[in-house]
């Protein structure tokens, strides 16, 4: 009935006798609660959101079922899981980006510990530098070529030029030797597009102060295969995942978000403005 996630591409991962996340074939996904406040701490966002968000909110966010006993990967028996939505369950090849907003992913009431291995984290990768840190990612080239999922250790170093690229990469039909790009009008841009998205939650953070989220990561998903089945433009989804961090705003606007937010839409914005570009000269050559 269960499986290992096909499409994970961070966090701990159910493989090698480890505790990690499992999906079945109805599209749910299991994520093993975990036994500190960390555990209780998701599972009480989860039980509350919904009610604190405004509606067009609430779909940033995947579909909580509620929990479950089921048989841990690492093999310790029944523990609860919480059942969510599997995001990736409608597509056969997703390209999937996880990218970690705010510049920093500690909060004040963690332990000594923990605030000097997330401070360590944060100053390797770009989340001091940039806001953000891409966690994970694979994107679908071709029946050939299948995906390109850079190892966890390459995507720990990646630094500016280098998220630049993963995100041209992101919408573009080939990747080597030059990202053209070509998707980047239609997952990027549009009304309904991630840039269109990111906007929306955009407006909200500088509103909001229920919670602040630690931790916290944006999932975008595009499907650029779904134009093959019909669609007239690549599905694309954006999510907002783990919430183990997460804690109540007291009336404060979470800036470490918003502005991890804001830089990560600079740099998409950059991107859908540079492929006009290169449409608009493509055309007078």
């Amino acid at each position: 009935m269960f499986k290992i996630p096909k499409h994970q591409v961070a966090g701990h991962q159910a493989i090698d006798g480890n505790l990690g996340p499992l999906v079945d074939d109805s599209g749910r996904f299991y994520k093993p609660l975990q036994d500190d406040e960390r555990g209780t701490t998701e599972l009480a966002f989860y039980q509350s959101f919904s009610s604190k968000l405004p509606h067009h909110i609430r779909g940033f966010f995947p579909v909580f079922y509620g929990t479950q006993l089921v048989e841990a990967s690492d093999g310790s028996g029944l523990r609860p899981h919480l059942v969510l939505q599997d995001i990736t369950s409608n597509h056969l090849n997703p390209s999937i980006l996880d990218v970690k907003i705010g510049s920093r992913t500690w909060y004040p009431e963690a332990s000594e510990d923990y605030i000097q291995k997330a401070l360590e984290e944060d100053r390797l990768t770009t989340t001091v530098t940039l806001g953000f840190r891409i966690s994970g990612l694979q994107i679908y080239e071709s029946k050939e070529s299948g995906y390109w999922k850079p190892a966890r250790k390459e995507v720990r170093s990646f630094s500016a030029d280098d998220v630049r690229l993963v995100l041209r990469k992101f919408v573009s039909s080939n990747l080597e030797p030059e990202p053209d790009c070509c998707f980047a009008s239609t997952t990027y841009g549009g009304r309904s597009g991630i840039l269109e998205q990111l906007l929306e939650l955009k407006a909200w953070f500088e509103d909001q102060t229920v919670y602040h989220f630690h931790s916290c990561s944006l999932l975008l998903l595009i499907d650029k295969e779904s134009v093959l089945n019909g669609r007239t433009v690549p599905f694309v989804e954006v999510k907002l995942i783990d919430f183990a961090h997460t804690v109540e705003a007291e009336g404060v606007i979470d800036h470490n978000f918003l502005g991890g937010l804001c830089s990560f839409i600079k740099f998409v914005s950059e991107v859908l403005t540079d492929s006009k570009v290169s449409t608009i000269e493509a055309s007078f050559n």
